[in-house]
């Protein structure tokens, strides 16, 4: 008989029916959310719809938020080049050769004035792809809404800010790991306390699994972040409730998605 494996190296079976399901399934919005995390899922209110965009200029790329909006886009993805990830200035000398590639190039508060140039902070939520220097984009996205004349409070969106990932997978941080968490617990506490509709941090073990890591792996090092982080924070007196979407800082954890689209719910679940 053929033996059928995942890419993680676990046995699977060749076709799975309704005598596989072992226990009988809770309805929509109960735990453990099988079904679904909210009664009606989307039902009642569609999913954020987002494409990950920036490179080149703050201007070509505002222009191509306006584009995506236009085009029925509900929330704004940034993706930002290496020299912005690391900290360095544009005219840098380790910059050469990577300002606008594979992301925006942002420098200051004007640039960041550009790259949401005639878009109403208050109507869209932003998703930053940024880890190092979190806390350096979000403020510059902050003061850009502040600017348009909105508190913080109002503003929406993410930051992923998971810096342990770094270490062990894409390489881009500054500081010893830390001086680094610290900096990462800092952000979140901030963003408790003064932007409550905004995700202070999304643990992602998308890079891990795409450096080498088994599915397995993935959960084990995301969740094991997750654990550390969740510790600072408890250390500093901040209270967290028993269900992870319940607690004061708004966490998310992200996951790869491949081929074993099974085993990829699994893991959401």
């Amino acid at each position: 008989m053929k033996k059928y494996t995942t890419d993680s190296e676990i046995d699977v079976k060749s076709h799975y029916n309704k005598d596989d399901i072992i226990d009988k399934l809770e309805a929509p919005g109960e735990i453990p959310f099988t079904r679904g995390i909210h009664s009606e899922m989307y039902k009642k209110q569609l999913w954020t719809m987002r494409q990950y965009t920036g490179y080149g200029s703050a201007e070509e790329t505002n222009k191509r938020f306006k584009f995506l909006i236009n085009k029925g886009q509900t929330g704004l993805s940034l993706a930002f080049d290496l020299p912005t990830q690391l900290g360095l200035n544009s005219n840098n000398n380790l910059s050469e050769g990577e300002v606008g590639k594979v992301g925006v190039s942002i420098n200051s508060l004007y640039d960041m004035k550009i790259l949401f140039d005639k878009i109403d902070l208050n109507k869209i939520s932003t998703s930053m792809t940024i880890n190092s220097t979190a806390a350096i984009l979000l403020g510059l996205y902050a003061a850009v809404g502040n600017l348009q004349g909105y508190d913080s409070k109002v503003l929406r969106g993410t930051v992923q800010n998971d810096i342990l990932k770094e270490y062990i997978s894409r390489n881009t941080h500054i500081y010893p790991p830390k001086q680094s968490v610290n900096l990462t617990v800092d952000l979140i506490e901030f963003c408790v306390k003064n932007m409550p509709n905004w995700y202070p941090i999304s643990i992602s073990g998308y890079h891990i699994r795409e450096a080498g890591a088994t599915a397995i792996q993935e959960l084990g090092f995301t969740f094991s972040n997750a654990i550390e982080y969740i510790n600072q924070l408890l250390d500093r007196g901040l209270k967290i409730g028993l269900q992870l979407l319940e607690i004061d800082l708004n966490l998310k954890i992200k996951n790869l998605c491949n081929l074993n689209f099974m085993f990829r719910l699994v893991e959401k679940h």
